[in-house]
């Protein structure tokens, strides 16, 4: 089985000042094909965003030839404050509403930690933050969007921990964001962890594909050789000059694609 690989942009830092047009016309000119746009950032494209404001985002990008395929949020569920984590279902709902007005697809939530600390064992907060995913599921899966858990947080990004929190999920319309961290590397290889997680991952963030600190031609070859299909967003320093860093990174992902294809 082969699948595909397709490149997009995170605004999280190369494009955190850029308005809407400006990422549209930066992603056009280097021929990156899709985008997630990040909370708080210069677009404002947020749930405050009223009817023809969310219009006019949809006609921006509709024709375009860049799909806006997710939003980045900073929801999470793992908090001891049970006031906190409904505030924060409530805001991932809210992206799930702005989400289909806009044309989008993904809501990305994700676990910042555990409240071991607060003497709430493990195990209990894993539950709670499955339970919570559950509940925006329902939600996302009501307007043909999904939400996609960032395998994110000091400890909550362990790769054993992300499958707890989806198996006490078991929605359909929650997966995974893989966002290539170190812990994914067991022995020198991401075999287990992507393993361990492959039936929900529906995306990949990566990050500076010259750097020797992350297998990225095993995650290629791994996920086309199972049959991925989709995107893999990068989340990549600001530049001085991003059109050109743009068309030398997207030079870089289709030739280490094609090499992958290969293998």
């Amino acid at each position: 089985m082969s699948g595909s690989l397709r490149l997009g942009l995170v605004t999280y830092q190369l494009a955190k000042d850029w308005d809407i047009e400006t990422i549209i016309a930066n992603c056009r000119e280097t021929g990156w094909e899709a985008v997630e746009l990040r909370t708080e950032h210069a677009h404002r494209v947020e749930p405050e965003l009223d009817q023809e404001g969310r219009r006019r985002v949809r006609s921006l990008f509709d024709g375009s030839g860049v799909r806006l395929l997710s939003f980045g949020t900073i929801c999470e569920f793992h908090s001891p404050d049970p006031a906190e984590v409904r505030r924060n279902i409530e805001r991932a709902k809210a992206f799930v509403d702005l989400a289909a007005d806009v044309g989008a697809i993904g809501v990305k939530v994700r676990p910042n930690g555990l409240a071991t600390a607060h003497g709430v064992p493990e195990a209990v907060t894993l539950k709670q933050i499955g339970e919570s995913l559950r509940e925006c599921g329902d939600a996302a899966q009501s307007k043909g969007v999904q939400i996609w858990l960032e395998v994110h947080g000091k400890e909550t990004s362990e790769p054993h921990r992300i499958r707890t929190i989806m198996e006490h999920c078991d929605h359909p319309a929650v997966g995974v964001t893989w966002n290539c961290n170190a812990l994914d590397i067991k022995n020198g290889s991401i075999k287990e962890s992507y393993d361990l997680l492959a039936p929900w991952i529906r995306v990949f963030h990566i990050q500076e594909l010259w750097s020797p600190h992350y297998p990225w031609m095993e995650l290629f070859e791994t996920a086309l050789s199972k049959g991925f299909q989709g995107y893999a967003l990068a989340e990549i320093p600001a530049s001085s000059d991003p059109v050109r860093l743009m068309r030398y990174y997207k030079a870089l992902f289709e030739k280490m694609v094609e090499l992958a294809s290969r293998a």
